[in-house]
């Protein structure tokens, strides 16, 4: 067990089960340093998007990393405002650009614009033939969204990319996920820090000689939740992914269930302003 450990996806290419995000990373030296410092460690899952503004140093990193390129898996995403299906074609090829790279492995539409996402989704099957992308999934997506792009889409999502962490655990849309076959990928996986303190977390760090964040990725990754944590600093880079020498109980993993109480850090995909 390790930052090697992949999850399949129901078109047979591996994820790596654990990845660094680099949301608000600096662009620059910031997130050049992060990367640099997370492939080093051992991560080999990095997940960015065009709204970063980091792809580039994102791409350099990889690249001077001497890491073979087909040993790293590289997310990014296309924004809001370049959805549609012509305009995402470009934001593709405007993020390899950035990037330095032939193609990514995993494609996402960052949010359900209303209107367009069912085209642009079109405009990702086209992107994944021609192996522009490994793999295309989505990420905000509620149950609503995906029922009504499935019923136009030739290729299924692999992933659904959402805010999830103890207090916002999504059953209703894991549950729609698993059922169709599509893996379930955690952003804010720590809850932005926002409650380490919960006597929950505070128990199972103390019991398991653990911090509240590795509990938190632990439970993610028995969860076979995708999860990337984000830190720019290598000693937390670190310590989120210290896990591998222990195992949450079942007892455990259910008290971590009673903690969901729908607790949303981020924007709920149905009130998001997008602009139309």
């Amino acid at each position: 067990m390790g930052l090697t450990d992949t999850l399949v996806l129901n078109n047979g290419t591996e994820i790596p089960a654990i990845g660094l995000g680099v949301y608000k990373a600096e662009p620059g030296e910031e997130v050049y340093q992060a990367v640099r410092s997370a492939l080093e460690i051992g991560y080999r899952h990095i997940d960015t998007a065009s709204l970063y503004a980091n792809e580039e140093d994102v791409g350099k990193a990889i690249k001077d990393s001497g890491i073979s390129r087909n040993e790293i898996f590289v997310t990014t995403k296309v924004w809001n405002d370049e959805q549609g299906y012509e305009n995402t074609k470009q934001a593709m090829a405007n993020s390899l650009k950035r990037l330095q790279m032939d193609y990514v492995d995993l494609y996402l539409i960052h949010w359900p614009v209303p209107g367009k996402f069912t085209e642009t989704w079109k405009a990702l099957e086209e992107l994944y033939r021609d192996g522009k992308a490994k793999a295309i999934g989505v990420s905000n997506f509620l149950p609503h969204h995906l029922e009504d792009m499935l019923k136009e889409a030739e290729i299924k999502p692999v992933v659904n990319q959402v805010e999830l962490h103890p207090q916002l655990q999504q059953k209703e849309t894991r549950d729609f996920c698993h059922a169709h076959d599509m893996l379930i990928e955690a952003w804010a996986p720590l809850g932005k820090a926002q409650y380490f303190d919960h006597p929950t977390l505070q128990e199972l760090a103390k019991k398991h000689g653990k911090t509240p964040a590795q509990i938190i990725v632990r439970w993610q990754y028995q969860s076979k939740i995708i999860t990337i944590p984000k830190s720019v600093h290598k000693n937390r880079q670190e310590e989120n992914v210290d896990i591998f020498d222990f195992t949450l109980s079942q007892d455990d993993m259910d008290k971590i269930a009673e903690m969901d109480i729908g607790n949303r850090i981020g924007k709920h995909p149905d009130k998001f302003d997008y602009g139309v």
